[in-house]
Formats: C-alpha cells, structure tokens, sequence
C-alpha cells in the first residue's frame, strides 16, 4: 500500500492524470479554433486506432510507434497516386485540392473521417485472400451502420429502400449514418471489377445534393502497402456526431463547475474563450444532426 501512495504522489503520474482529466477542454477549444480557419479536418479517434492495433493487428504492447503506423497507413490508403477520373484516367497532380472538391462542398460541414479495409497483422495476411465484391460489400454497411472497423458492423441497420424489402421489424428505430459526401478508394489487383454502384443510393445522402455531386472514386490497379486488395472510404457524414457530442458534455459539465478553468485563465484564455468554443462546436452538432 505505501509503494502505491507513493507512486500516486509520483509528479509524473500526477502530470499524466492531469492531462487526462483535461482532454476534454484541450479537444473542444482546439477543434473550434481548428473549424474557423481550416478548410477540413480529418479526424482520428484515439481509442479506435487502439482497437485496430488490438484486435486487428493482433498487438498486445501497443505502443506509439504501432499507433503512428496504423494512421500513418491509412493516411497512405488516400495520399498514394490514384486515378482520379472516370472518364480518362489522370492521376492527380493536386490530391488535396481533389480531396476538398469532392469532399466539402459546403463550409458549414468540414468533419472528414476515415475507413479503411483490410488492416491486419502480416501473419493473418499471408493466409487471407479478399474479394472486391466483399471488401465494397463490408465497407459499404461501415459507413450505413457507422462503423468504424470491420469488427462489430451492425448488418441490421439498413437504408430506408432496403427496409421496404421486409427488414422493417429488424431495423426499426435503428438510425443510418448520414452523408454529404464520400469517397471511395480502391488499389489493387482486377480494379475493373470493384464495382462502386452501392455507394450512390441517394438515400445515403442529405436531399440537398444530387448522388452525383456526392459520391467520386478513385482507381489504381497498384496494390497498396503488401494488400492485393483495398479499400478506403473517406467521409463526411454524422459518424462523429456521437464522439463529439461526448466531448462537449464532458467539457461542459467540468465548465460548470469551473473545475481546472483557472489552470487556463492565467495563461491568458478565458472563460468566453470557452464559451465561444461550446457554441461554435454546439452548432457543428446541429447542423450535422439534421442531414
């Protein structure tokens, strides 16, 4: 017992505590900050990257490095030359610029989240084969269920065109995610049969722009990162309506209180500083909840 209240008086764990506690405030006044003058913000949630290396990369001592590497990869999945175009094939000279065009086609929503199919350790990859038909298959129900990895997709929750087949009583009160606009990604072998059909339902989409307007795809028959097939789905939709609106309800209940303000109050930020930051993020919340 003396060894643990000694080390509960450790100034490192102490520090390591503190900034735990105050994530939430770091989170909210950075993100509303991030919102006003950024043209898009592609967000990594923290504990999905740690089960990704958990329970897809079979790593049992995560450490930094195995979490830079799995973001690091799926940052690949979409920065690596692509073909662009439908028509005739171009790789992009501007992926960033393309990314905007197709991704943000309204300032008010600029909250881009990232899937990508397969991620496994290189010794379940040796002994695994993929279809196109599949991996579309499972990275499609992701984005309708809103799931962030390939384990624990909701196979219940279906579009409204869908449930008028008879799934009713499956997926009553079940809620789709929402989009307003994606873009797919496939690299790999036999690309000619990655059929993007599924993604233009327009009732993935908000009514006020055409499938057209919100679905692009991108093509190379290069494989990717020891992955005969892959694919990656980048999206702006309501998947992180729930983290987000966790934040800010954690924040504002330590706000309430005043609890850990004054640890910012004397480095110059202020209390409207923090008053600012619930309402910019409070109307991002809005804004996607009625998509």
């Amino acid at each position: 017992m003396n060894k643990l209240l000694q080390r509960r008086k450790d100034p490192g764990l102490v520090g390591l505590a503190y900034r735990v506690i105050v994530q939430n405030y770091n989170s909210i006044l950075t993100l509303s900050h991030l919102y006003q003058s950024a043209d898009a913000l592609l967000v990594h949630e923290n504990d999905i990257i740690h089960k990704v290396c958990s329970q897809r990369m079979n790593i049992k001592q995560i450490s930094f490095r195995d979490v830079n590497k799995v973001i690091a990869h799926q940052l690949g999945s979409v920065f690596q030359p692509a073909y662009t175009a439908d028509g005739v094939p171009h790789y992009s000279r501007n992926p960033l610029g393309e990314l905007m065009e197709c991704l943000v086609p309204h300032p008010e929503f600029k909250m881009l989240g990232l899937r990508n199919i397969p991620q496994m350790s290189e010794h379940s990859l040796a002994y695994s084969t993929f279809t196109w038909h599949g991996l579309i298959k499972h990275l499609r129900q992701m984005l309708i269920a809103d799931a962030k990895m390939e384990e624990g997709i909701n196979w219940q929750v279906q579009l409204p065109s869908e449930e008028a087949t008879g799934r009713n009583s499956l997926t009553a009160g079940l809620q789709i995610n929402k989009s307003v606009a994606n873009l797919a990604i496939f690299r790999g072998k036999d690309i000619e049969g990655a059929s993007p059909e599924g993604f233009r339902d327009p009732a993935l989409y908000t009514s006020w722009l055409t499938p057209e307007d919100s679905f692009s795809i991108w093509k190379t028959p290069r494989a990717f990162n020891k992955y005969e097939k892959s694919a990656t789905l980048m999206s702006n939709s309501q998947g992180l309506l729930k983290p987000l609106d966790n934040i800010v309800g954690k924040a504002w209940n330590m706000f309430a209180s005043k609890a850990y303000v004054h640890q910012y109050t004397k480095y110059g930020i202020e209390e409207e500083d923090f008053l600012q930051s619930f309402t910019t993020l409070e109307q991002i919340i809005s804004s996607y909840s009625t998509l």
